[in-house]
């Protein structure tokens, strides 16, 4: 057999060679390969990024925006003319001041309106300080209230004597109710020292009960704004008596307070203590208890525990809606206090949650009067506070949630106009009866050589009046002038104290205002723009007969209007207790709702414009 011949064999190097021609073939073509996916790329990122040909331009021409300007609100000629004189009206403020410059001095006193006898024409009463003990004249007449009898024409006629008035106090505020529910308005008188309570025994007389209804206070107290209130819904009035500083004439010597240039001055309220507040509960019986500090009222510093509150004005006002009348404080240099019904006998103080304590910077200011309104007609309520020289009026406002207020002062035209004055006597009225609630400020500063130190100040000052314009013109509130209502409710005065009434039975409200130790000014409203109203007096049953806390809901012409029975409004003062509610040119009340202090509710229909209207709560 023969044998195959073998191969031979295959060297080292040869396959080295054939693998790199191969590997150099594979570089070639991966080569080609990634130069074709980047060109790709390339291609693929210009078409989807290249930039479109440029289009022809076209310019739009653009206006700057314009703002809307308000029309200017026309202010209704309005005049008020001074009838102090000739209304019978000579009373002279006293007090008491013989250069010593002791405070009480010049923090003057308040005024009420209320019909004493229930006659039908609104009376008058003057509180009136009197001579310190230390300085009084050996031949000096005793200084007393004094009360004036309206004759139903606008006339009155001093009926002090023998009325049982006749008691010299060194007195600051007044407050109106029926405590005793017996159909005749009581007093309560507020002083530097005890205070008083005055029963209503009718015939023009009142009997002093202030030490069995136990609600005088001590010889320590310096009380200022009182209201009467029924804060638990039991049918009878209860007695809320603020209190200033804590004064007496050593402290006063002891802050020693100067002026540069001028010596001794009246001292400011930051250099003296502050005091707590009194809430009498009636007993019913013709007693009194103080529950200030169970109910929570007696607010103290947290870091020396001392009182905060500087009272000098209150407004007793239901600021939910929740038919339990809480209590708003206004405070002079520190912060307002909001007293929140819980509806148990006691409140809560929630001013700072509410926005009401502080002004929108946080920061306190000079509180002096104060009053309460739903002034836009459309449910949400206003706080109006007058606060001190080169402080703007406040104006807050309640939000969309419950106890949330903002001050509006500024927006709604009473912030800048009215800063420079020192503000005492504020309310809300509705002096044109167009059925919008305006504003009326009482003015005046504390010291005498105010001008001396600065220019722009001086110690009689022109009130204020501000008309409700409505919405839609910028801001509700506007500046009335004299030539639209007269000089004579401009005329420079200290003011302090103020109240509104129809003293004539026309249908407007006429106003007084007070000053510190000198006379007061009597306007009456001379309205001739033929605008309809409504005048409500409203008596209680199950309610105190006052009817004090009674909110009313009238609708009429397609707007409604919402008014509360509050007597406690401006500094130290109290206002009538009818309501009135302007209509302008409607013609006809389409219904009156009143909700009665407790719940009750009652509808009135048919009720007759231009004339008043008495409504007895119904069983």
């Amino acid at each position: 057999m023969s044998a195959t011949p073998e191969k031979p064999p295959v060297e080292q190097e040869d396959v080295a060679v054939y693998d790199d021609a191969v590997q150099g073939r594979a570089m070639l073509w991966s080569s080609g390969i990634l130069v074709g996916i980047a060109v790709a790329v390339g291609i693929g990122y210009f078409v989807l990024h290249r930039k479109p040909a440029p289009r022809a331009q076209k310019i739009t021409a653009l206006s700057a925006p314009v703002a809307k300007i308000a029309a200017p609100a026309a202010v209704p000629t309005v005049r008020f003319a001074d009838v102090t004189k000739s209304a019978g009206i000579d009373f002279n403020h006293h007090n008491g001041a013989t250069g010593d410059k002791l405070l009480p001095e010049t923090m003057g006193s308040g005024v009420a309106f209320f019909d004493y006898d229930n006659d039908g024409a609104q009376d008058l009463i003057f509180i009136n300080g009197t001579d310190w003990p230390e300085r009084q004249p050996k031949s000096a007449a005793r200084q007393t209230p004094v009360l004036y009898h309206n004759d139903g024409k606008g006339h009155f006629t001093d009926a002090t004597a023998g009325s049982g008035l006749e008691v010299s106090i060194y007195g600051m505020g007044v407050a109106v109710g029926d405590f005793d529910n017996d159909g005749l308005p009581d007093l309560f008188i507020s002083a530097v020292g005890k205070s008083r309570l005055f029963r209503n025994l009718g015939g023009g007389k009142f009997q002093d009960v202030t030490d069995k209804s136990g609600v005088g206070g001590s010889d320590g107290d310096w009380a200022s704004a009182s209201a009467f209130l029924d804060y638990d819904n039991d049918g009878r009035l209860d007695l809320f008596v603020g209190q200033y500083v804590r004064w007496t004439r050593e402290i006063d010597f002891e802050v020693g307070y100067k002026l540069v240039g001028l010596g001794r001055a009246y001292g400011q309220p930051m250099n003296f203590q502050g005091a707590f507040p009194h809430l009498y509960h009636n007993n019913g019986d013709g007693t009194f208890s103080d529950t200030a500090a169970k109910a929570g009222l007696q607010m103290k510093n947290t870091a020396s525990g001392v009182p905060i509150a500087k009272t000098l004005g209150v407004a007793p006002v239901d600021l939910d809606n929740d038919g339990w009348m809480d209590l708003v404080v206004a405070n002079d240099t520190v912060q307002n206090h909001v007293f929140h019904n819980q509806k148990d006998g006691t409140f809560k103080e929630v001013g700072a949650l509410t926005g009401i304590a502080f002004d929108s910077y946080g920061a306190t200011r000079g509180a002096m009067g104060i009053d309460s309104g739903d002034f836009r007609n459309d449910g949400s309520l206003g706080l109006v506070i007058g606060n001190f020289a080169n402080e703007m009026m406040a104006l807050y406002v309640s939000q969309n949630a419950p106890l949330q207020f903002a001050d509006e002062a500024i927006t709604e035209g009473i912030g800048p106009a009215s800063r420079l004055l020192l503000k005492f006597g504020v309310f809300f009225f509705d002096y044109d009866l167009d059925g919008r609630l305006d504003v009326l400020s009482a003015n005046g500063h504390l010291e005498q050589e105010i001008g001396k130190l600065q220019a722009s100040q001086h110690y009689m000052q022109p009130a204020q009046l501000f008309w409700n314009s409505g919405p839609g013109h910028g801001g509700c509130f506007v500046s009335a002038s004299a030539a639209q209502s007269g000089e004579e409710i401009f005329k420079p005065m200290v003011g302090r104290g103020s109240a509104y009434a129809d003293i004539d039975g026309d249908g407007d409200l006429d106003v007084v205002l007070t000053q510190s130790g000198g006379a007061p000014l009597l306007l009456r409203n001379d309205n001739n723009l033929a605008n309809h109203w409504v005048r409500l007096k409203l008596v209680g049953q199950k309610a105190n007969r006052s009817a004090i806390g009674a909110h009313i809901v009238l609708k009429a012409g397609g707007a409604t209007y919402q008014r509360r029975v509050m007597p406690t409004r401006s500094y130290l003062s109290q206002s009538e207790l009818p309501v009135t509610v302007g209509l302008g040119k409607t013609e006809k009340v389409d219904s009156i709702e009143i909700i009665w202090p407790g719940g009750k509710k009652q509808t009135l229909q048919n009720v007759a414009i231009d004339r008043l209207t008495q409504v007895e709560e119904a069983n």
